[in-house]
């Protein structure tokens, strides 16, 4: 059969003019099908930074199922998910992606590394620890190690925080040493614990080993071997503490002062202790001397104590009466021994007044609350002036349950009188006078103190019914104020 050239010249281009419609089909619906992809990404972005994150899943969604085989648009619908708490469909995303055989090197590290910070915030912290341990050797490692830290420091598992610090420390991302030192030290807590005084004191010495400039591992050392009876060593190791830091000595240096005492050191404690507040003033070393004083010799504590307060006013020691209290007792007549009671009782008086306002005064007005809490201390005052310093205790109780119920009752009064409208600028204007005359208090106390003796709790039994007379005059009931209206009170 004789082949005829004119039908493949009839067919060539019958051919080329069907493979030319076929790659434009083909070519427009590409164009086509990465034109809507990009929309509807930029779309999810937009709703995005529009804080919608709900359309903005939607979205991603819509772009995914378009393009089902870019790998950056699962990991923003991922990390969309895990920020808006939907941690198993997060997980489901990044759990995809690790799935496919297609992607690459770089984004399958990537998408472990998403789906351990999944499990982190899921709660799942054994999984967790496990997505983040096969990021080891990745460009990943460190962020890895860091979770891992974490999570063993949650789960108080110390030594595996030692090793993992260890090794960040010895990759180059930072000093480690203070954080290794506190995790033996709790190895040596749990040792204590335990009954291994052995373990105990390798884990102590590991702590100083890693980080020689901490200050725990021998604030432990020298407890342990306080607790064991062995004082002499006790003091030895806190004498290596004071040397490294003063500042942190003053924080065992009541413990160290028992130490010194039972170990036959006391004379030379006490001179130790004096040099270092003359440096470093501070309540902690009182504290401490006062338990050095020989015996009979209390008085000396409390002149210290006074002089400190009087030059170093502390938050604790912001009123006048508390700065200069043990000083007041003993001036109105009281001994060196009420006056300290005296101070002891303040601060339950003050907690059980609190508790009484809680319960059995939680139905009264506060108008009556603040004029009981008022008329405290000068009845009291007026009692051991005129009673005499038997009675110093009594006044201690009704001074620390005034200042008690009056922390509640600055707080309740205005909003009783004036009503909830500009309930917080109206505090402001109201405490700041109060501010300024705490602040001043001490100085003018001391000096009424210097002139009158113990005479001076006339003046502040005088202020205190002066305060109560005020409250007196005020009305029980108040009309609310309307919102931005002057409050409007009604006898």
């Amino acid at each position: 059969m004789d082949f005829d050239l004119q039908w493949l010249l009839l067919g060539l281009p019958v051919m080329f003019a069907l493979g030319w419609a076929a790659s434009r089909f083909d070519l427009r619906q590409w164009k086509r099908e990465q034109q809507e992809s990009p929309k509807a990404y930029f779309k999810g972005l937009n709703l995005l930074l529009n804080e919608q994150h709900d359309k903005a899943i939607d979205a991603f969604i819509e772009a995914v199922q378009n393009d089902p085989d870019t790998s950056e648009l699962h990991f923003a619908l991922g990390n969309l998910f895990r920020r808006r708490g939907e941690f198993e469909r997060a997980v489901r995303v990044h759990q995809h992606l690790l799935n496919r055989g297609d992607l690459s090197q770089a984004d399958r590290e990537r998408a472990q590394y998403a789906l351990a910070q999944d499990f982190m915030k899921a709660g799942l912290f054994d999984r967790a620890e496990e997505a983040y341990r096969a990021l080891e050797g990745t460009p990943f490692d460190t962020e890895a190690r860091l979770a891992l830290l974490s999570l063993h420091e949650r789960s108080r598992d110390w030594r595996a925080a030692a090793d993992v610090a260890a090794k960040l420390e010895k990759g180059g991302t930072g000093s480690f040493a203070s954080r290794i030192a506190h995790y033996w030290c709790e190895l040596a807590i749990e040792a204590d614990e335990r009954s291994q005084p052995e373990e105990a004191e390798a884990c102590l010495q590991r702590a100083m080993t890693a980080s020689p400039t901490a200050a725990r591992p021998y604030v432990l050392a020298g407890q342990r071997l306080a607790r064991l009876g062995r004082h002499a060593e006790a003091v030895q190791v806190w004498n290596d503490l004071r040397a490294r830091h003063p500042a942190t000595f003053s924080l065992i240096a009541r413990d160290w002062a028992r130490s010194a005492l039972a170990s036959g050191q006391a004379d030379t404690a006490r001179t130790v202790l004096l040099g270092l507040y003359e440096r470093h003033p501070g309540i902690e070393l009182l504290q401490a001397l006062a338990l050095l004083d020989p015996p009979g010799h209390e008085a000396d504590a409390v002149q210290r104590m006074a002089q400190h307060l009087g030059q170093h006013p502390s938050i604790a020691a912001a009123t006048a009466l508390a700065t200069h209290l043990p000083r007041l007792m003993q001036a109105a007549g009281a001994s060196v021994g009420t006056a300290l009671m005296v101070g002891a009782l303040i601060g339950p008086a003050q907690v059980a007044a609190r508790l009484l306002e809680f319960g059995f005064l939680r139905r009264a007005h506060p108008l009556w609350v603040a004029r009981l809490a008022t008329a405290l201390h000068p009845l009291g005052a007026a009692l051991l002036l005129l009673a005499g310093p038997a009675w110093a205790p009594v006044f201690g109780l009704m001074h620390g349950a005034g200042n008690g119920l009056l922390t509640i009752t600055k707080g309740t009064l205005p909003l009783a009188l004036f009503g909830s409208a500009g309930y917080g600028a109206r505090q402001g204007w109201l405490m700041a006078p109060a501010r300024v005359s705490q602040a001043l208090a001490p100085v003018a106390f001391g000096l009424v103190l210097d002139r009158l003796q113990g005479h001076a709790l006339w003046v502040t039994a005088g202020l205190g019914f002066s305060a109560v007379a005020a409250l007196m005059l005020l009305p029980t009931q108040a009309q609310p104020a309307a919102a931005g209206a002057q409050p409007t009170l009604r006898r």
